[in-house]
């Protein structure tokens, strides 16, 4: 069966990103005609506790989806601290016109203006936050509940214990690489916290994103735009096929390279992709299934016999930059279909 066919059309994706209606440099408008400019099909403006529909700006050849990130801090005042523990959620909207603010409370809204703010269609408690596992549960349902796919975002910038995170339930996708938070600290690409809560039977999947406020121009090191995203591999370029994509995990996270095919017939593992040094096969054991190349080598395929006892697959390349891009977990009774 196919994980991956070469038939499917391949959409390239970011989906978080800040403009100036929160706390990012650049106009939506900007945005759009930037990664538009950098070969992207797909974009999610996610700012700041502001949930706002882009669809106008959405054209034949270009999709804005509706979305928007939200956090919960380990404070009482909801305000930044540079030690302090603290949840980002990234919120998209099935139907493309959702607006819904989820559970508001200052100072979290404070990118709303007071003059908009009565016109704000909200869900949930307004009552303040709180860095509970009992409260993140409820925001959870509660956005789920209104039409939201959430997304775990940035774990390691956030600085959550892996216990809390695997507590919750109810994230359909984890931000496995986010480029802005990488830059800072070179440690956000979380392929060992993906593989824990796959371990653990969570049927999560995970993408790339950038994140990118745009503070440094295009040539800058500090450039945080067109470092992670993600392939969404939909029927079309239409709203209802990219979210349905989605919601089914039909993407995969990325830094560089490419993924043109990958099969399994229940034992044997094909994998066709850009060129490569090193391919890897994890299945949930301490020694993945692996193929390195010398240096200045490169390969575009590998074959792997995958033990029986492997609850699940995923399937990671890494280029000769150190790119990596990740499929997401495939479970044995998918792969058994």
């Amino acid at each position: 069966m196919y994980l991956i066919s070469p038939n499917q059309k391949q959409y390239k994706a970011n989906l978080h990103c800040h403009s100036t209606l929160s706390d990012g440099k650049k106009t939506p408008e900007e945005l759009k005609e930037m990664y538009r400019a950098h070969g992207y099909q797909i974009l999610a403006i996610t700012d700041h506790e502001v949930p706002k529909s882009h669809t106008d700006m959405t054209e034949d050849d270009f999709l804005m989806l509706t979305g928007y990130e939200c956090y919960i801090r380990d404070n009482p005042t909801g305000t930044y601290d540079l030690y302090g523990q603290e949840v980002h959620l990234n919120l998209f909207a099935r139907d493309p016109r959702n607006e819904t603010m989820i559970c508001p409370h200052e100072p979290y809204i404070k990118y709303i203006k007071p003059e908009d703010r009565p016109r704000l269609i909200c869900a949930g408690s307004a009552r303040p936050r709180e860095y509970t596992r009992e409260y993140i549960a409820e925001y959870l349902k509660t956005a789920r509940e209104n039409g939201y796919l959430v997304s775990y975002n940035h774990p390691v910038w956030s600085m959550e214990n892996e216990e809390d995170i695997l507590a919750q339930d109810g994230y359909f996708s984890l931000e496995i690489v986010n480029y802005s938070a990488f830059l800072l600290n070179h440690l956000e690409n979380n392929g060992a916290l993906y593989d824990k809560m796959l371990r653990s039977g969570k049927r999560i999947f995970c993408h790339a994103a950038d994140d990118n406020h745009n503070k440094f121009p295009e040539d800058h090191p500090e450039c945080d735009s067109f470092g992670g995203f993600t392939m969404i591999l939909a029927e079309d370029l239409s709203y209802d096929s990219v979210i349905h994509a989605m919601e089914k995990g039909e993407m995969y996270a990325s830094m560089g390279p490419v993924f043109n095919e990958i099969t399994f017939d229940g034992e044997n593992l094909h994998i066709e992709c850009s060129p490569a040094r090193h391919i890897f096969a994890y299945t949930g054991s301490k020694s993945p299934r692996h193929l390195h190349t010398l240096p200045g080598e490169e390969v575009t395929s590998a074959d792997f016999v995958i033990d029986p006892r492997a609850t699940y697959v995923r399937v990671a390349v890494v280029d000769a930059e150190g790119r990596m891009a990740c499929t997401r977990g495939f479970f044995r009774d998918e792969l058994n279909q």
